[in-house]
């Protein structure tokens, strides 16, 4: 990347910032994490191409078109922090997602809150949410749900895990983690 690409792509991610509250490619790259997405996924529910989104977070596109995008990615903002603080499970999520991914309209973005530990250090939420993602990018809730189902019988404390982690609440797998350290 030459200096003038640098330039405008420095440019581009201050326009985000000052439009959306931080630069698309962190926003973006949070949702993906928090919802256990892939970028291919985040653009589908977006409606965005994957190109898009791909220029979007590079910086090599400053601004999101379309207002009905921009609502879409207040309304997953939403549902992440929802999903974080288990409020909404991940068999939850993935329909509000699927209801996001048709809504239509909305006008402005304004920026959420994120907590992080103060210390910065590996958190228990921060080590469940890992663990829930790891999951989550393997297989859907119902999919994770029905292996669970099969192993119930045989092996009910892996099935259970698989329940609490793969399709439960956050604060549900933080309990059973807690739960089972010594």
């Amino acid at each position: 990347m030459d200096a003038a690409q640098q330039e405008a792509t420095a440019r581009a991610r201050e326009l985000q910032r000052s439009w959306y509250g931080e630069p698309l490619g962190a926003l973006f790259r949070r949702l993906i994490d928090d919802l256990g997405l892939n970028q291919a996924r985040l653009a589908a529910v977006l409606g965005l191409s994957a190109p898009m989104l791909s220029q979007l977070m590079s910086g090599q596109r400053a601004k999101i078109g379309n207002p009905a995008v921009v609502q879409r990615v207040q309304a997953l903002q939403e549902l992440a922090g929802q999903v974080a603080d288990g409020s909404v499970s991940a068999v939850e999520a993935t329909d509000r997602m699927d209801e996001i991914k048709k809504s239509q309209g909305g006008s402005v973005l304004t920026g959420t809150s994120q907590t992080t530990s103060s210390s910065g250090g590996p958190t228990v939420r921060r080590v469940v949410r890992e663990i829930q993602s790891l999951l989550r990018s393997v297989a859907a809730a119902g999919d994770i749900i029905d292996a669970a189902d099969s192993l119930a019988p045989t092996h009910p404390e892996l099935a259970e895990f698989l329940r609490v982690y793969g399709a439960g609440r956050t604060a549900d797998a933080v309990a059973h983690y807690e739960s089972h350290q010594s």
